[in-house]
């Protein structure tokens, strides 16, 4: 059955519990109470470096608000409130405000509500999830549309958000801007495919680093009454000497329908490891927040996501 969620105002930030798969990505012998974790290195001339290591963090930030007065108002118009009052009831006044949406709009195309409303129709789906199964089933993918999620991606390298944004039906994005933003730090995650390699990748996150430091001191970017636009000119310069691994975030936004793609998409066995974890994260988060659209999900052996009806 969905969590409870509220169907108005203002949608509390959700931190997911990191999975086992994330977990494992953590380098050996670290310890957190968060997620900045310095793994030591020996840099340049044998002295002892920190660089931090990271790995990706998914946030629930927000899912949609439904206005059930004005949805009231709707039904009441075309005969069908009584629907309403028993998706209230059997939810005890709190729907899950993404699928109630879904299923709003779906019968609303057929005029659905109840029997005899619409005179070729002589029975209807009672049952919710009976109903977005259904929707998946007959593949009338369209009005899952409606509902929007939104996601705050921490820590994910700049190889995984350049994959992602490519994905731009149904989807919107802010990304953290490194022309903007200067780097005093580098976050790095070492892929599983370079672990016999962690040493020599650190060392070299750190040299990297050292360098964005020694050269903002060169260039006096904090000297008293530098203007901003030659910070940012300079900052921007900057980024071209920072690995296409190092951390970042970004804010992601997609429907159910896209959201169903791209889990589906981007957890099969021979997507990049990066977005495997990201969207397997997103899948179990998804799985949960929406369980009747989600409801023909299962997660392999292998960590894909993989539905029971393709292409909705």
């Amino acid at each position: 059955m969905c969590p409870a969620s509220p169907v108005s105002g203002p949608v509390s930030p959700r931190r997911w519990r990191r999975s086992a798969e994330l977990e494992q990505t953590r380098p050996n012998g670290l310890r957190s109470g968060g997620l900045r974790w310095f793994q030591p290195a020996f840099g340049p001339g044998g002295r002892l470096t920190l660089v931090r290591a990271t790995v990706p963090e998914i946030f629930l930030i927000a899912r949609p608000a439904v206005d059930l007065a004005g949805m009231r108002g709707y039904l009441e118009a075309v005969g069908g409130a009584g629907w309403l009052d028993r998706r209230l009831a059997d939810s005890e006044g709190m729907p899950n405000p993404g699928e109630l949406l879904v299923e709003f709009a779906g019968r609303a195309c057929y005029r659905s509500w109840e029997p005899g409303l619409n005179p070729n129709v002589t029975r209807v789906r009672a049952d919710p999830r009976a109903y977005l199964r259904n929707i998946l089933k007959s593949a009338h993918g369209s009005v899952l549309e409606h509902a929007n999620y939104s996601f705050a991606l921490h820590n994910v390298s700049r190889v995984a958000t350049h994959e992602i944004v490519r994905h731009r039906a149904g989807a919107a994005y802010s990304q953290e801007s490194l022309r903007y933003v200067r780097l005093v730090d580098i976050g790095f995650r070492v892929p599983p495919a370079l672990e016999p390699l962690r040493q020599e990748c650190l060392e070299l996150v750190e040299r990297l680093e050292e360098f964005q430091r020694s050269a903002a001191a060169k260039l006096d970017l904090d000297a008293e009454g530098v203007p901003f636009h030659v910070k940012k000119e300079a900052t921007s310069a900057l980024r071209r000497l920072a690995p296409i691994g190092v951390s970042t975030d970004l804010i992601l936004t997609m429907n159910l329908r896209t959201l169903r793609h791209v889990v589906e998409m981007r957890t099969a066995p021979g997507a990049e490891e990066e977005l495997r974890l990201i969207f397997g994260r997103i899948g179990e988060i998804m799985v949960e927040e929406t369980s009747g659209v989600f409801q023909d999900f299962r997660r392999l052996d292998d960590s894909s996501w993989v539905p029971e009806f393709r292409k909705v």
